[in-house]
């Protein structure tokens, strides 16, 4: 073995000893995460909330007795924003492995990508990607991609308000999913490219959502996020989530959040899964 790549080797290990015993150290413990999962049932008891996500998505039960009609294709709807979330917050296919409790707050906890990457793949950079207070991407983080879309007539822009117009607010809602994961690769995919947008054929249409990914899971559910790990969310979403993961360039991950129309800069933190089969609809193929 040649020295570089020793070198690469012991780097990219002490990074992922570090990784590792942070999320060791700042993990709350099983019953943290049991208290906030029976919160939320007893907050969501007898009340109108549809359907919740995120789920584990090779799971086709659930026995929510609440339905709603399926959302159109994204391609006769309007592309209304596009987030990350670090680490997946479903779970299936190629990102099945639990990243940990996390902090409680939906930092550090979700699922990682479950598949092996390369030395050269894992190489660590000369510069923070994407930073906020909870910390910066590496090589080797797993994200999961919301491109999400609304049948109001609007235009792409910051966060979930951006769906939402004065004629309609209760317009039907699709996110489009994908998991990635992030290389240390200038070969790999380009973020900037599958975040890339513009009308077509009358709609605002994300035109680099990968299609050979596999065939996307379709289910009912809600809106994500830590802020709904105790409470239900009131929002109706049409779910598609691709099964496999696609390997993208961490620089032009970086290259995005530092220029972008949705007012992205870092990545948001995940729900709780959702194991509750009270709050999960029935995935039907």
């Amino acid at each position: 073995m040649k020295i570089k790549s020793l070198f690469v080797l012991a780097a990219t290990t002490t990074i992922a000893v570090n990784a590792s015993t942070q999320e060791s150290n700042d993990a709350v413990s099983d019953e943290t995460i049991a208290n906030q999962r029976a919160n939320l049932e007893k907050s969501t008891t007898g009340k109108s909330f549809g359907p919740q996500s995120p789920r584990d998505i090779e799971s086709i039960s659930g026995n929510h007795t609440i339905f709603f009609a399926a959302a159109p294709a994204h391609t006769v709807m309007n592309l209304c924003n596009i987030h990350f979330h670090k680490n997946a917050e479903h779970k299936g296919g190629e990102f099945t492995q639990y990243a940990g409790n996390g902090d409680g707050r939906g930092f550090l906890s979700g699922y990682k990508y479950s598949g092996t990457l390369t030395a050269a793949e894992l190489a660590p950079l000369n510069q923070e990607v994407c930073p906020s207070d909870h910390g910066s991407l590496y090589p080797g983080d797993t994200i999961e991609v919301h491109y999400v879309h609304s049948s109001a007539k609007i235009k792409p822009g910051p966060t979930l308000g951006s769906c939402f117009n004065e004629e309609i607010k209760n317009p039907q809602l699709r996110v489009e999913t994908q998991v990635y994961v992030l290389v240390n690769d200038s070969t790999a995919l380009d973020f900037v490219k599958l975040t890339a947008h513009d009308e077509k054929s009358g709609f605002q249409q994300a035109l680099g959502i990968p299609s050979n990914t596999g065939k996307p899971i379709q289910y009912s559910g809600s809106t994500t996020g830590p802020d709904y790990n105790e409470q239900g969310s009131p929002y109706q979403v049409t779910w598609s989530v691709r099964p496999n993961v696609a390997k993208v360039n961490i620089t032009s991950v970086g290259n995005w959040c530092k220029d972008n129309i949705f007012n992205e800069d870092h990545a948001h933190g995940v729900r709780n899964l959702i194991q509750n089969p009270k709050l999960l609809s029935e995935i039907k193929h």
